[in-house]
């Protein structure tokens, strides 16, 4: 399965953001501006939250024996994996 790019779903979510605040602009909403860009703010953390995690799944695993398989110590290390990102 081929992913999006990280930065091609960041985009589409700060394009989706933009028109609604210029809407809003337009029709010089500025509590809607101001609750759309604490939206954005949230919303772009918790899609890199979401990304980094993906990004953690789809790698490699780091120097696993390879007798580990899917069983419970490749999940320990995908847990592990992930707890270390940024």
């Amino acid at each position: 399965m081929t992913t999006r790019p990280r930065q091609r779903i960041l985009d589409n979510l700060e394009s989706v953001y933009r028109d609604a605040y210029e809407r809003a602009k337009a029709a010089s909403d500025e509590r809607r501006m101001s609750d759309l860009d604490a939206a954005y703010q949230r919303e772009q953390l918790l899609l890199e939250v979401l990304l980094d995690i993906r990004d953690a799944l789809a790698a490699p695993p780091a120097a696993a024996p390879s007798s580990a398989g899917d069983g419970p110590i490749a999940a320990l290390e995908t847990i592990r994996r992930i707890t270390k990102l940024r």
